[in-house]
């Protein structure tokens, strides 16, 4: 991985087609959420669908914690939906036959001189794309488990959401005076309830929509 693809660090909002060929930027994915983003070998590998599977198990509490998930792969169109089918993944699949995404990054595996993928990675973001953690899963036991997951989002939201902990006395009183600025969704500041639902239902084409143009 880049070394400058770092804590801290800004990751690059690639535009990239989904699984069902429409142009997608990924912060326009984001939204104002958390986001797990899997870089992917690929369908064939045994490890890549094992972790998936555990991210699909876990993919319900993604959603009620305000965290979307996005897998990039280098496979082609037809083979990235069978990967999405065949694991039953409910969120974005993002095909980069062109390895845009594995030459910028420098994730190339050398070591496979047959498939031409990206060493998988599992990135965490916070919001505007920001890299909270790193994971490098060329062997299996690289990658997160669930309950590192569960343990990086919960620092992550703490950081994040202002209203972490409403027993704060300052926080209720703000409420009181009718002061909502802190408080998610509810402030003038923040997503519309609406917005939520949607980013919450998966609904990319209602929240997302189509990105033209590339990265």
């Amino acid at each position: 991985m880049r070394k400058d693809i770092k804590a801290g660090a800004t990751f690059p909002d690639y535009v990239l087609p989904d699984h069902t060929r429409t142009p997608r930027r990924l912060s326009d994915i984001q939204g104002d959420q958390l986001m797990i983003l899997v870089l992917t070998r690929g369908f064939f590998c045994p490890k890549d669908r094992q972790h998936m599977l555990e991210l699909v198990r876990f993919h319900p509490q993604f959603v009620v914690g305000y965290t979307q998930i996005v897998t990039i792969t280098t496979d082609d169109w037809h083979t990235t939906n069978n990967y999405r089918q065949q694991t039953a993944a409910n969120w974005p699949f993002l095909y980069d036959e062109e390895r845009v995404v594995q030459q910028d990054l420098e994730i190339k595996e050398y070591t496979d001189t047959m498939h031409d993928v990206m060493i998988p990675h599992t990135v965490v973001l916070g919001r505007g794309l920001r890299v909270s953690r790193v994971y490098n899963g060329y062997y299996y036991w690289g990658r997160p488990s669930m309950a590192e997951l569960h343990g990086d989002l919960r620092e992550l939201a703490r950081q994040t959401y202002r209203d972490w902990d409403i027993t704060d006395p300052a926080l209720r009183e703000k409420w009181e005076r009718g002061d909502k600025s802190d408080f998610y969704p509810y402030g003038d500041n923040s997503i519309s309830m609406e917005g939520l639902m949607l980013e919450m239902a998966g609904a990319v084409d209602q929240y997302a929509g189509r990105a033209d143009g590339a990265h």
